[in-house]
C-alpha cells in the first residue's frame, strides 16, 4: 500500500453516465499512488453503479445526499468534503453536471462541494459526441476553463449509444496522471 501524504485527499464525483462503472478502477489507481477517495455521487449515478460498490473500494461511507449526513456529526457535509479536498475529481461528467458547475447552481451534493471548495477542480467529461460537442456544452467548458477549472479528455472511442466519436471517458490511468500534475 502507497504512504499517505500531504495534499492526498481526492474528493471524487461519480455522475449518472454509463463511464461511471470505471470509477472502481479509478478509486484503485488512485488509492495505489497514494491518495486518500472520498467519493460523493448523484443519484443518477446509482443507475449504474451501487454506492456499496464504491465504499468497499474506497474504504469509506460515499456521501450521496446534500442534506443527509452521519446521526452522529454535525458537520455540513458539503462544507466538510470540501475543506478536506486537495482535489475534486469529477469523473465521469455528465453534460447536465458541466452546465450546473458554469451556472453556479449547488442543488447536488457534487456541485456543492465544489462551489464550497477552493481546491483544484479537474473534470473528465463523458458523454455522446453530438452532447459533447453541442455548443451549450463546449460554452460551459470554456467558462469553467476561464474560472481555472482543469479538465482531461474526453478521448474519441465506442460510445454506449454505439456510435465511435469524442465523449468516451480519458484512459483511468491518463487521470491519475492529470492528478499527480495538478498536485505536485
Amino acid at each position: 500500500m502507497a504512504v499517505r501524504r500531504s495534499g492526498s485527499n481526492i474528493v471524487l464525483g461519480v455522475t449518472g453516465s454509463i463511464a461511471a462503472y470505471k470509477s472502481c478502477d479509478l478509486i484503485r489507481r488512485l488509492q495505489e499512488a497514494g491518495y486518500s477517495v472520498a467519493v460523493v455521487m448523484t443519484k443518477e449515478a446509482e443507475a449504474f453503479i451501487s454506492p456499496l460498490t464504491l465504499e468497499t473500494l474506497s474504504g469509506q461511507r460515499v456521501s450521496r445526499e446534500m442534506f443527509k449526513g452521519a446521526a452522529d456529526s454535525w458537520e455540513i457535509e458539503h462544507i466538510g468534503l470540501a475543506e478536506q479536498a486537495d482535489l475534486v475529481l469529477i469523473a465521469p461528467a455528465t453534460a447536465h453536471i458541466l452546465a450546473k458547475l458554469a451556472n453556479g447552481l449547488a442543488d447536488d451534493l457534487i456541485c456543492s462541494t465544489a462551489l464550497a471548495s477552493l481546491a483544484p477542480k479537474l473534470i473528465a467529461p463523458a458523454m455522446n459526441t453530438n452532447m459533447y460537442g453541442h455548443p451549450v456544452t463546449q460554452a460551459n467548458i470554456k467558462r469553467l476553463k476561464e474560472i481555472g477549472y482543469h479538465f482531461i479528455g474526453p478521448t474519441e472511442g465506442r460510445l454506449a449509444c454505439g456510435t465511435t466519436g469524442l465523449g468516451h471517458l480519458a484512459d483511468v490511468m491518463t487521470i491519475v496522471e492529470a492528478v499527480n500534475a495538478i498536485l505536485k
